[in-house]
C-alpha cells in the first residue's frame, strides 16, 4: 500500500476525503499552480508571471505542493533554478480542475461574457463531467449518500 499524501498531519475532518483534499490543495493559489503546471508552467518565474502572485506566497505554496507529493522538483542546469512537475497524484487532479472550470463556465460568468475554454488537441470542446454510478447511471447529491467505513 502507498503512503497517503499528507501522511502524519492534522486533518480538518479525518474521515472525509473531500476535507482531506481541501486540506492538501484547497486554497486558491495551490489550485491555480496545479492548473498552470498542467498548462506547461514549470519554473518559479513561469508561475509568478502567469499568476501575478507574491514571491513569498508562491514559495510557500510550491514548497507545500512538493512536500505533499503533488509536485516534484529537479534542479535545472546551472544548479540555481528548479523545475516543478506534477507527480502522478498531481496529474490525477486534472478531473478536479476540469470540474471547477466547467462549474465556473456555467455559474461564474454572465451570458455572453468572454472566458477561456479548454479543448482537446484537435480543438474539440470537452463533454460536461457528470458523475455516474458503476452501472453508468447519472447520480446527483439527491441520489447519493456517504457511507462511513470502519477503521
Amino acid at each position: 500500500m502507498t503512503t497517503p499524501l499528507g501522511s502524519g498531519r492534522e486533518w480538518t475532518d479525518p474521515s472525509c476525503p473531500v476535507a482531506r483534499t481541501a486540506d492538501l490543495v484547497g486554497d486558491r493559489w495551490s489550485l491555480l499552480i496545479v492548473r498552470d503546471a498542467m498548462d506547461g508552467a514549470s519554473t518559479f518565474t513561469d508561475f509568478q508571471q502567469r499568476l501575478g502572485i507574491a514571491r513569498n506566497i508562491l514559495t510557500d505554496r510550491l514548497r507545500k505542493l512538493v512536500d505533499q507529493g503533488v509536485l516534484t522538483t529537479s534542479t535545472l542546469p546551472g544548479g540555481k533554478r528548479h523545475s516543478y512537475e506534477l507527480t502522478a497524484a498531481g496529474q490525477d487532479l486534472f478531473t478536479v480542475i476540469v470540474a471547477l472550470r466547467q462549474w465556473g463556465e456555467r455559474h461564474a460568468f454572465a451570458d455572453g461574457e468572454s472566458h477561456s475554454t479548454l479543448v482537446d488537441h484537435d480543438g474539440n470542446a470537452l463533454s460536461p463531467l457528470r458523475p455516474e454510478n458503476r452501472k453508468g447511471n447519472p447520480v446527483t447529491a439527491a441520489t447519493t449518500r456517504v457511507r462511513k467505513t470502519p477503521h
